[in-house]
């Protein structure tokens, strides 16, 4: 049997076959070519038409077909894996109110802040493990103040995976997960997160059908079948985050297992047993893909906002068409510390680990008569590896402490200079693996289907690539370098 996954990112859509007895991805594409349009009408706001992603998703869908030539009856099930934390409305109808409000919006921070007091530190955390923040439920709120209009059409709210669910069975469904990571559900009473809906005057009613996040939630549409060119008894049957997906394509499912990714944004990803929090939500706790009341399984999430995207923004502003090969091959060329030149990476939104403050990016200690191209290419990939660990240091308070990370051999983590200084700063050793986030949900598929009879035989096939140590000879050179950078910031904030 064959199993498909779904990845919607903000970038694009990606779509990869697995044969599912052997794990091998047989075909793979995304949609588009270039970066997804974001559109923001004001500074620190960013929205995405729903429709975009779905018409993303065909496209991709039909080259992976046609690569593959597979058989559409051979295709036994479907795994979702989407961007985090976005608001996407429906009417009775099935039809998008308004524009997705997706995870890189800051504009709701101040909502989250004010019912943070409103409910009480303590209480807020004890029940729903972090401040309401900047996550869909604020989201939600900032809409029900200032378009009314829109928000009294609303007939179901929904992450963005179950937006693409509802599109492929009809279904309106959502996962304790997904209601998790949008500040929605109680982790005391383990239900859906009624004082917070109180608080901010939403009717429990607007959220869709809970179910398993592995389990078969439906079957496609006979209508959207054809249209895909699938068959109609083909299942969805696992939906999740990006980032716990991210951390099930890499096998991380047990306390103590840590997974990154470095993409547009950057994510360090822990799994522990306890139900902690850190008292100020500059990392957040969330319910993992395996989690129930009787086995805890949460996921601590370190989120940067502004990783892959510093790097691509210093590639066009190089003036030269400089491929990301070339860009870490002159980063390389210069020192740890790019002598003397630092930067901080947190120019894409308000930052939690920040507390929500929305610093911009930095560049301090510039020096005209040393500092060359390689050097900015430097300072940029190490500020973005020092934002990590500044991050991972309060990631310690909450039970996780990295020794190993586990990664996709993609995005940031190829360049030398990114996992060296990652490995360097944090003494963690690095283990880069063949998997990426449609791989992992077509895994994820099969476990919910019960084509795998477990998760070990699901990753039976899991191929690490490369194994990154420390080098305990540069270990204070990227601690002095990590120092200035913590006094820059210090300086800032």
């Amino acid at each position: 049997m064959y199993l498909l996954g779904f990845d919607i990112g903000s970038s694009s859509v990606k779509v990869s076959l697995v044969n599912g007895e052997n794990g091998d991805c047989v075909a793979t594409s995304f949609y588009p070519k270039t970066e997804m349009p974001i559109t923001a009408h004001r500074a620190g706001w960013a929205e995405q038409e729903p429709q975009l992603w779905w018409q993303n998703l065909k496209c991709a869908l039909a080259e992976v077909l046609k690569e593959s030539q597979v058989d559409p009856e051979a295709i036994g099930s479907i795994g979702i894996s989407y961007q985090m934390h976005g608001l996407v409305m429906v009417d009775n109808k099935q039809e998008v109110i308004r524009p997705s409000i997706i995870w890189c919006d800051s504009r709701a921070a101040s909502i989250g802040d004010q019912a943070f007091e409103a409910l009480g530190a303590e209480r807020c955390l004890a029940n729903l493990l972090n401040s309401p923040g900047n996550f869909t439920a604020s989201k939600l709120k900032w809409v029900k103040d200032n378009e009314p209009e829109l928000f009294g059409k609303i007939y179901k709210i929904m992450l963005p995976g179950d937006y693409i669910a509802m599109k492929l069975t009809g279904e309106i469904q959502t996962t304790v997960s997904g209601l998790s990571e949008g500040i929605m559900w109680n982790f005391k009473e383990n239900s859906v997160a009624g004082m917070l809906f109180e608080t901010y005057g939403f009717p429990s009613e607007i959220i869709p059908e809970i179910v398993p996040t592995f389990a078969v939630q439906g079957k496609l549409d006979r209508k959207v079948a054809a249209e895909l060119g699938l068959s109609p008894e083909t299942k969805v049957s696992y939906r999740a985050g990006d980032q716990p997906n991210n951390a099930l394509s890499l096998n991380v499912l047990n306390p103590g297992e840590i997974a990154a990714t470095a993409g547009t944004s950057g994510v360090v990803y822990g799994v522990s047993d306890e139900i902690r929090y850190d008292p100020q939500s500059r990392v957040n706790t969330f319910t993992h893909v395996n989690h129930s009341p009787e086995n805890p399984r949460l996921g601590v999430l370190l989120c940067i906002n502004g990783t892959g995207i510093l790097n691509a923004w210093m590639k066009r502003m190089t003036g030269e068409n400089l491929d990301y090969e070339e860009m870490n091959r002159l980063a390389a060329t210069i020192p740890v510390g790019s002598k003397g030149l630092t930067i901080l990476p947190f120019g894409n939104g308000a930052e939690r680990v920040l507390n929500n403050r929305n610093i911009g990016s930095v560049f301090n200690g510039i020096n005209f008569n040393i500092h060359q191209k390689g050097h900015l290419l430097r300072a940029a990939q190490e500020g973005i590896v020092f934002s990590f660990k500044y991050g991972m240091d309060i990631m310690q308070n909450t039970g996780i402490q990295a020794s190993v990370i586990r990664a996709g051999k993609a995005n940031m983590f190829l360049s030398p200079v990114f996992r060296d200084t990652l490995a360097g700063i944090t003494g963690a050793t690095i283990e880069l693996y063949n998997t990426d986030g449609s791989v992992g949900a077509a895994r994820g598929a099969g476990i919910g289907s019960g084509y795998y009879a477990s998760p070990k035989e699901a990753f039976a096939s899991l191929t690490k690539l490369e194994t990154v140590e420390p080098d305990e000879s540069k270990a204070e050179e990227y601690q002095e370098a990590y120092e200035n950078w913590k006094q820059v910031l210090k300086q800032v904030i």
